[in-house]
């Protein structure tokens, strides 16, 4: 009977690792057409651990040994082309080590390649794993790169791959001119519902760029993705992102807690196994929270009492006590409302505890950065109720969905 079990367990996993993706990423399109875009040019790559192919090849080593095009330059966003960086880390320029390709930061200094480093580049190839949310930096470092081969007359090819949030969800009001910021880089929503390549035509043809620059610019498609698929659903490998995302679903997670995460008062996760997965502080009775947040009744999530030590982070080794986040159905609720509507909450029963007044100013400012607005903040912390900013949320998604849909490379 063992031996039995055995044999099923073996074939199983065989025919899972066995099974062709159903998503061939823009990476494996441009391979099939024998790199015909990139023949006999200098290329500079702008990538990082998530640039691979199905069976997990590095888009450096692909385009390294294509024999069609020189990759000349690496230029690595946040983290670094090979992960080697944690987050916020100021990154330098060095040489690849596996390649020997000089290799350029992207954060750091200098967030846009200058023309010193692009000197001798024909295409900029841009191929990283994104993941849907406006706050997170790598699409920041496409627009920049974007503007500059605009300025420099240097082409921009985008590789494009799926987004985890899927490519029907929009959430958040678009960012204000006063709070544009590498974590709010451009007039889109909070959860912008795109892929990369379908963002960059939009960033392109809506003259979005700095002084409206438009680059010539080519994005490689990827065959068999659909708006409505999840990741897992695409057959892929997921890379982690960054070290705080080691899994597709942790993109979902990310967006309901990260803003609230910008202001270093609970703990969203992070420095705990659940990253962006809880709602927690020494101060909450995490039954009566858990009560409370079950209690609105949110389609398509729950919540449970939790109780942990963060190992580093937010409220290192405290013991605090909250909230774990289960998504049931992502699509059936605003993920963005969540942790305004865990604040809202907490004042009910803590509200001794002014989450804004238990921070200082640079945590407030990088909230509003992050949430595109300080109108936010103010509306919401008169009276701490969700539904007061509900409509400043809302009112942009209509309109950005209906100027977005002109963009989209798939159905």
């Amino acid at each position: 009977m063992k031996k039995l079990v055995l044999l099923f367990t073996i074939l199983a996993f065989s025919f899972t690792f066995c099974q062709k993706p159903k998503v061939k990423t823009g990476i494996e399109v441009l391979e099939a057409t024998n790199f015909k875009i990139l023949k006999g040019k200098k290329v500079g790559l702008i990538t990082n651990p998530t640039g691979v192919d199905s069976k997990l090849k590095s888009t450096v080593d692909i385009l390294n040994e294509s024999n069609v095009c020189k990759v000349v330059a690496l230029y690595g966003p946040e983290h670094g082309v090979r992960g080697d960086f944690s987050a916020g880390d100021s990154v330098g320029n060095t040489v690849d080590k596996a390649t020997g390709i000089p290799l350029y930061s992207l954060y750091g200094k200098n967030h846009k390649p200058s023309p010193e480093i692009l000197k001798g580049i024909d295409v900029l190839v841009y191929d990283i794993q994104d993941i849907g949310c406006r706050s997170y930096t790598y699409i920041s470092t496409m627009g920049l790169a974007m503007e500059a081969a605009a300025e420099n007359n240097i082409e921009f090819v985008v590789l494009d791959r799926p987004n985890p949030l899927g490519g029907k969800k929009v959430e958040g009001n678009i960012t204000e001119d006063k709070y544009i910021s590498f974590v709010s880089q451009y007039k889109i929503p909070y959860v912008y519902g795109l892929t990369c390549g379908e963002l960059a035509k939009m960033l392109n043809g809506e003259g979005m760029l700095k002084n409206g620059v438009k680059c010539k610019l080519t994005v490689v498609p990827m065959k068999g993705w659909k708006r409505k698929m999840s990741f897992d659903e695409t057959g892929l490998p997921w890379v982690p992102t960054s070290p705080h995302i080691p899994n597709a679903e942790t993109a979902k997670y990310y967006v309901t807690t990260g803003i609230l995460g910008e202001l270093e008062v609970v703990s969203e996760g992070v420095g705990y196994p659940i990253p962006f997965q809880t709602f927690a502080a020494d101060w909450i009775d995490a039954n009566s929270l858990a009560n409370k947040m079950n209690a609105l009744n949110i389609k398509g999530v729950s919540f449970r009492p939790i109780h942990f030590k963060p190992y580093y982070g937010t409220l290192a080794k405290k013991e605090i006590h909250g909230v774990q986040i289960y998504i049931k159905d992502f699509n059936k609720f605003n993920a963005t409302a969540l942790q305004f509507q865990f604040m809202q909450v907490n004042n009910q029963l803590y509200p001794n505890k002014n989450l804004f007044k238990l921070t200082d100013t640079s945590r407030t400012n990088m909230f509003d950065k992050v949430c595109g607005a300080d109108n936010i903040r103010k509306l919401f912390s008169q009276n701490f109720q969700y539904s007061d900013i509900q409509k400043y949320l809302e009112k942009d998604v209509k309109s950005f969905c209906n100027k977005s849909k002109r963009y989209y490379l798939y159905k």
